[in-house]
């Protein structure tokens, strides 16, 4: 997914507010998801995600997501956020998140998704460390009880 950064999604120094760019984010999520579920998704959880450098007004943001990992209901969407200048294609590394996505059926209960083929060593290695993922963010569930 790519958009161009508007003057809405800055602020009066000329960069891009993070809130702005956790909601590409979440599109970007959102579209790996649906395709991947061929239903409709919603947010469950973002992982911690930080800014390794500013986006400015103007910047392209480019988003690459894939899906790292399928539970029952829940799929957990990687997101790689890049910024690319329009005019000399320099190009600088953002961040990324985790996104966790639950399918919903017609009645907006959670659902079934299908689930994910992992091939590729690169494949193999994103759904090993989705896992891990995972258990940690259970763990931490289970902690607030």
């Amino acid at each position: 997914m790519i958009k161009v950064m508007s003057p809405l999604d800055a602020n009066h120094y000329g960069y891009v507010h993070g809130g702005a760019i956790m909601r590409c984010v979440d599109e970007a999520a959102f579209i790996s998801g649906t395709r991947h579920a061929s239903r409709n998704v919603v947010t469950a959880a973002l992982d911690h995600m930080s800014f390794e450098n500013p986006v400015r007004l103007g910047d392209l943001l480019v988003l690459k997501s894939s899906v790292n990992f399928v539970g029952k209901t829940s799929m957990e969407i990687g997101v790689r956020i890049e910024s690319e200048d329009p005019v000399t294609g320099d190009k600088k590394f953002i961040g990324r998140a985790y996104v966790t996505m639950v399918a919903l059926d017609d009645l907006g209960k959670p659902t079934n998704v299908p689930s994910l083929i992992v091939e590729t060593k690169e494949e193999k290695d994103r759904f090993r460390k989705a896992e891990e993922r995972r258990a940690f963010r259970l763990k931490l569930r289970q902690n607030k009880d």
